[in-house]
Formats: structure tokens, C-alpha cells, sequence
């Protein structure tokens, strides 16, 4: 399948999915809205749920290339700033909020594939700052994204706040720093 073709159909999922849910995506609604028989589409993913996971990871509305500012520090809030805007800013929160709110409840669309195509890329800024001598030995990278992830999930998301100017560099501190004096 072209590239092209392809981006359109990841597209329109991704469309459809912020609309209406992953209940209301159908193969049929974005084989309509991207162009395409619905066969097409049946030919490379064998149902929505396939078709939603490939987009998630693939699409580009909610491409990913992992910050590379010089600093542990700076990659990080670089990486807390970017997973701020894919959850406040439309289409990309929508998009991340139905489909991994979909994932919940539908095993089958494997939000997995997701955050592990995220964190191979991810994992990069970990790697450059133990090579730069900036990590302590046994420093679990995941852990380190998922606090600072989830701090925007919890904020953003689930509280429905604003973040304020300087959450990232706040959320990074704390995760670097410590709380304690």
C-alpha cells in the first residue's frame, strides 16, 4: 500500500476513534472517510482493533522522535513538554484519550504495542545520558518516564487541570531532584 494511502487511513481512524469512540469506529466509516473499499482495508488489518493499533503507532499526527538537547535534564523536559501536548492539545488528545481509554476495555486493541513503540524511542535519551555519565547505575528508565508521564496523564487528564508554564521543568525537577531538602 502506498504511504500516502496509508497515512489517510490511519488518519480517519484516528478521526472516527476521537469522535466516536472506539465503539463507534468501524471499518466501513474509515474506509468512507479515507477513499478507500473497505476490503482494502480488511486486506492489511483484519479488524478495527488491528487497524487502531497499527494507527496509533504509525500515524502522524501523533509522531514521536525522542528530544536530544545535550542533557538528561533537558531531553526530559523536552519529553514531559511533548506528552503535554499530545494530551491537551486537539486532535492528538482526543485521539490519545479515546483510543487508549479503549484499550482499557478492549484487550484486543493491544495499547501495548504503543507505549512499547514509545519507550524503544525513549529509551534513547537514557542511553546518551549513561554514556555522558549522567545516570546512576540501576536507574530503571521506565520508571523515570512513567512518573513523569503519568504526572501529565493525572493533571491534564483525569483532573482536567491546566498545566501551568514550567510544569515540565517542576515535574522533572522532582523526579531528578528529590522533594526533600
Amino acid at each position: 500500500m502506498a504511504p500516502r494511502k496509508q497515512q489517510e487511513i490511519f488518519d480517519a481512524t484516528l478521526r472516527l476513534v476521537a469522535e466516536k469512540g472506539y465503539d463507534g469506529l468501524t471499518v466501513e466509516g474509515v474506509a468512507e472517510r479515507s477513499g478507500v473499499n473497505k476490503t482494502t482495508i480488511y486486506r492489511w488489518w483484519p479488524s478495527k482493533a488491528a487497524l487502531l493499533g497499527a494507527a496509533l503507532v504509525e500515524a502522524d499526527v501523533l509522531s514521536f522522535e525522542p528530544p536530544d538537547t545535550g542533557s538528561l535534564r533537558g531531553d526530559l523536559v523536552e519529553l514531559v513538554e511533548g506528552v503535554t501536548r499530545l494530551l491537551t492539545e486537539p486532535p492528538a488528545r482526543d485521539i490519545a484519550v479515546a483510543a487508549l481509554a479503549a484499550a482499557v476495555d478492549h484487550p484486543e486493541l493491544d495499547g501495548r504495542r504503543f507505549f512499547a513503540d514509545r519507550f524503544v524511542r525513549e529509551r534513547e535519551i537514557f542511553e546518551r545520558a549513561a554514556r555522558r555519565g549522567e545516570l546512576r547505575d540501576g536507574i530503571d528508565p521506565m520508571l523515570v518516564v512513567d512518573l513523569l508521564a503519568g504526572a501529565v496523564w493525572v493533571r491534564a487528564v483525569f483532573r482536567g487541570l491546566p498545566l501551568p508554564d514550567g510544569f515540565a521543568a517542576d515535574a522533572v525537577s522532582a523526579v531528578l531532584d528529590g522533594v526533600t531538602p
